[in-house]
C-alpha cells in the first residue's frame, strides 16, 4: 500500500488533486507541476473554503510544555484570570464529553495586491464574492479526542482526532493524515472550550496590551517549536513559522479575539521557491452561561492567503482573503452515547500512520 498524504493546511484544487493517482501521488506532487493555485475559478472557491476556514488546526499542542522561567507571572495571571471568570475549573474532572452544533456563511473575495504591497496594504479587489452557507457538529472527548463534521454549499469535510493521530477527509482528497503532534481544533479554541483554552495558554508568553475594538486586552503568544514544525515538513514544503495570538479582556477576563499566522516555503528541484503565508483572525463574543460555564456563541473569522517568491507572480504577491460568520445553535456537556470508538480513523489512515513493512515504499512506485 502506498503511503497517504499528509493533511494540507492550504487551499486544493480538485481537478488536480483528481489527477493524483491511487498509487500514491500526493499534493507534492500536484504542486511540481500547479504550483500556480487557480483562486481565479469560481469553482475552486467552495474548495479554498473548507480547506482554509473548515477545520484548521491550532499552532501548538495542549501538552507543549515551556520552561518554567520562559512562563511570566503576568501571563499566569491572565490565565488565572480567564479560568475564574468563565468558571472551567468546576469542569476538572466532571465534564466526559462536548457537543456543540453551529451554522456558518463563509464567503471569499480574490485580491491583488501592487509589487511589494503588504495585505493591509490591498486597495484593489475583484468582483467576484461567492458566499456560502453552512452547518456543523463538534464532538470532543477533553483534551485530545475530538470529531467535526462540517457542511458548507453541498460539500462535507471531516476532521478527528484520537488522541495520538489526527486526520481529515474531504470530497475531492479523500481521507490525509496529519503530520506532527496531535494539536486541538481551532475552532473550539473560539470560546467553546475554556479548558483547553487555559491549558494551551499556559506555557505562553506576555506580549502586553492592546485595544481591539471597543476593549483594552492583555496579549498572549504561542509558537509552534522547532520540533514540531520540522515534524509537519517534508522535501517539498517546509513549515517555518506558525504563531497565535490571543487577547484576553482586561475588564471582564474573557479571551475575545484570537489571531493565528503560518508561513511555509514550498519549492521543487529545479524551481523557484514559493511562500503560502496564511493569517487568520477571529473575533468572539456573545458569551453565555451553560451549566455554569461561560462559552462563546458566536464570532467572525477572516483570513488572508498571501503568495509571493514565485516567477509567476511578477506583478507581486498573489492575496485572497477569506470570511466566516459563524453562530452556535447547541452546546451541551455530557452528552449519551459518545465513547472512544467515535474517534477511530479509517482504516487506511491507520495504516498510514501505523505502516507496515510492506507500506515502506516510494509514494511514486
Amino acid at each position: 500500500m502506498s503511503r497517504l498524504a499528509p493533511v494540507s493546511e492550504e487551499p486544493i484544487d480538485e481537478e488536480s488533486a483528481r489527477s493524483c493517482s491511487k498509487r500514491g501521488r500526493s499534493w507534492r506532487d500536484w504542486l511540481r507541476t500547479h504550483l500556480s493555485f487557480p483562486f481565479s475559478k469560481k469553482t475552486g472557491h467552495l474548495k479554498v473554503l473548507l480547506s482554509v476556514l473548515g477545520c484548521p488546526l491550532f499552532p501548538v499542542s495542549v501538552h507543549q510544555q515551556a520552561p518554567a522561567n520562559e512562563v511570566s507571572s503576568s501571563a499566569q495571571y491572565i490565565v488565572q484570570h480567564f479560568t475564574a471568570a468563565t468558571g472551567c475549573r468546576k469542569l476538572d474532572g466532571q465534564v466526559k464529553n462536548v457537543f456543540a452544533t453551529g451554522k456558518v456563511v463563509m464567503a471569499m473575495a480574490e485580491e491583488v495586491g501592487p509589487s511589494g504591497a503588504s495585505a493591509a496594504a490591498v486597495t484593489t479587489m475583484a468582483s467576484s464574492v461567492s458566499q456560502q452557507k453552512g452547518c456543523f457538529v463538534m464532538w470532543q472527548m477533553v483534551p485530545d479526542k475530538w470529531l467535526i463534521e462540517l457542511v458548507l454549499g453541498g460539500q462535507k469535510v471531516v476532521a478527528s482526532s484520537n488522541g495520538s493521530m489526527a486526520w481529515r477527509h474531504t470530497p475531492w482528497l479523500g481521507a490525509h493524515a496529519a503530520k506532527g503532534s496531535v494539536r486541538p481544533l481551532r475552532r473550539a479554541l473560539q470560546g467553546l472550550d475554556p479548558v483547553t483554552i487555559a491549558a494551551v495558554f499556559s506555557t505562553s508568553e506576555y506580549m502586553g496590551e492592546k485595544r481591539i475594538g471597543d476593549a483594552d486586552c492583555f496579549v498572549l503568544k504561542l509558537s509552534a517549536d522547532q520540533m514540531d514544525l520540522s515534524d509537519r515538513s517534508d522535501s517539498t514544503a517546509e513549515m517555518i513559522r506558525h504563531v497565535a495570538f490571543g487577547y484576553f479582556s482586561q475588564r471582564n477576563g474573557l479571551l475575545v479575539h484570537l489571531e493565528d499566522s503560518y508561513l511555509t516555503r514550498i519549492q521543487s528541484p529545479g524551481t523557484h521557491p514559493m511562500y503560502w503565508e496564511t493569517s487568520m483572525a477571529t473575533h468572539i463574543q456573545d458569551y453565555r452561561e451553560v451549566d455554569g460555564v461561560m462559552i462563546a456563541h458566536s464570532g467572525q473569522s477572516s483570513a488572508i492567503i498571501t503568495r509571493f517568491g514565485d516567477d509567476h507572480l511578477r506583478a507581486g504577491p498573489a492575496i485572497t482573503r477569506l470570511e466566516e460568520t459563524w453562530i452556535i445553535d447547541d452546546f451541551a456537556f455530557n452528552v449519551p452515547g459518545l465513547s472512544v470508538d467515535s474517534f477511530i480513523p479509517p482504516k487506511d489512515v491507520m495504516k498510514d500512520h501505523f505502516p507496515s513493512d510492506d507500506d515502506w515504499k516510494s509514494p511514486l512506485d
